[in-house]
């Protein structure tokens, strides 16, 4: 049986897991929206490592394409035992007066929707084989709610949550879902959301120690995996649902907001 990992997008922290997945020799499965970019990793990932890797172009904001890619494989025989849904972004604005309805409705598709659909196919093949590993790549932002982010923070917390209860849900099945939650990285999410001259972006951290982290709490089967804060970061986030909420909106607005 191949260790196929399901992984989304072409940069950054995707990148890194598929890399990581390798290097243990395990088969990939690469999916995004640009057929082009997806072969050229392919063909990277082939020259570095001897394993298999397959491609599969598809737009992750259409309600249809997890069941293409679902159908994809099984049609090939491809059997997919790591599920990583890596795909996501955000984006910086006023949810009244600067995000638009399109905008927000495809990040919901992509960060929520999608995810969703994928565990619905997947996860039912893995529990029936009695065994599997989901990582679903959440965020930081999902532990309190994100003015001048407000969709975004809101994808994470429903990304964090779902996991979480679906990993319970498993229990004693030999399938588990865990949840990545990173703190702000050096990859492309901060210029397509325009957060690149915000404070909260100021101070990035390498991909590949988090996905190293969100890889191997996947395969200990942890509940969340918390990575790439810096050290003050820490015990904010933990202490971040107890504080004043008030408090804890005013310094993510100001964190958030690059109009000075």
């Amino acid at each position: 049986m191949r260790n196929d990992e399901y992984s989304f997008a072409y940069g950054g922290l995707g990148t890194c897991l598929a890399k990581i997945h390798a290097e243990h020799g395990g088969d990939l499965i690469l999916v995004g929206r640009s057929l082009e970019k997806l072969a050229k990793q392919a063909e990277e990932l082939r020259s570095q490592y001897p394993i298999t890797v397959e491609t599969i172009a598809a737009d992750l904001s259409k309600p249809e394409a997890a069941q293409e890619i679902y159908d994809t494989c099984h049609k090939h025989g491809w059997t997919v035992d790591y599920l990583i849904n890596n795909a996501g972004f955000g984006g910086q604005g006023d949810f009244t007066r600067e995000r638009t309805m399109a905008e927000d409705m495809a990040m919901i598709a992509v960060n929520i929707e999608t995810p969703t659909r994928l565990m619905k196919l997947f996860l039912p093949d893995m529990v029936q084989r009695g065994e599997g590993r989901v990582l679903n790549v959440s965020s930081t932002a999902g532990i309190l709610p994100g003015p001048l982010q407000a969709v975004y923070y809101a994808t994470k917390a429903y990304l964090t949550s779902v996991s979480n209860a679906i990993w319970r849900e498993l229990k004693d099945t030999g399938v588990t879902v865990t949840a990545l939650q990173p703190g702000a990285m050096t990859t492309g999410f901060a210029k397509r959301g325009g957060l690149s001259d915000t404070k909260m972006f100021q101070n990035t951290v390498d991909p590949m120690p988090v996905a190293r982290d969100g890889y191997n709490g996947m395969l200990a089967g942890e509940l969340n995996v918390l990575s790439g804060l810096p050290g003050y970061q820490k015990p904010m986030m933990k202490l971040a649902p107890i504080l004043p909420k008030k408090m804890m909106m005013d310094m993510v607005y100001d964190q958030q907001n690059n109009k000075g």
